[in-house]
């Protein structure tokens, strides 16, 4: 298979592209940052791009949400997310799409070569690998109390307004409010679902599916 590898450790990505090499694939990129990952992928169309969670520049999910990006618009491209960390929150957008040609498996876990070429390879294939913890934890993460129902009896109308497509003077003027009441009621809203700011994402949308998927 034609790889990409992403990783901002420099010993881990040298160690892991002979390995893969040895193995019989070809990297054609190696990267230390998500910037460069997307530009590779872009770049190079591979078969999978193999992703650590954290990289440069803020060393927080940065890899998970290129792998959203490279999902939306590359989803020919297979991602294997190879990582220390479970971030439960953009690991949950990652996995609530399309499963075909997706991985997430924990470093510390993937204790033989032969068990991760495997699941390296069945990502390839168009099949999806989760490692047990990842799961665990975000069975954890949705069996919690339904972040929908810690929404106020007013921003819950507010978010209904929002299903229905209106803007937020229009639900200040049918729910008798103003509108810069409506606003906080709509980042309360964001807060309580848990929806950060992430460029390219529109944060009403997301609350909007989360309230239709309830």
């Amino acid at each position: 298979m034609r790889l990409i590898l992403a990783d901002d450790s420099v010993l881990f990505r040298e160690g892991l592209v002979r390995l893969l090499e040895e193995a019989g694939h070809a990297v054609v990129a190696a990267v230390g940052d998500a910037p460069g990952l997307l530009a590779a992928v872009d770049e190079h169309r591979p078969d999978v791009a193999i992703v650590d969670v954290r990289m440069p520049p803020g060393q927080a999910g940065e890899g998970l949400r290129a792998s959203l990006a490279i999902r939306e618009r590359r989803p020919d491209v297979g991602v294997l997310v190879l990582s220390q960390y479970v971030e439960t929150t953009y690991a949950s957008r990652l996995l609530a799409g399309a499963p075909e040609g997706l991985g997430y498996l924990l470093k510390d876990r993937v204790t033989e070569v032969g068990e991760f070429l495997e699941s390296l390879e069945r990502v390839g294939a168009g099949g999806t690998v989760f490692d047990p913890e990842v799961v665990r934890r975000l069975l954890a993460r949705t069996t919690r109390s339904d972040p929908l129902g810690r929404l106020t009896p007013r921003e819950a109308q507010v978010l209904e307004h929002l299903a229905q497509g209106l803007v937020n003077a229009a639900i200040a003027e049918r729910l008798h409010v103003s509108q810069s009441a409506v606003e906080k009621h709509v980042n309360a809203i964001f807060d309580k679902l848990g929806l950060a700011r992430v460029p390219g994402y529109s944060r009403r949308v997301l609350a909007v599916l989360r309230y239709l998927g309830a």
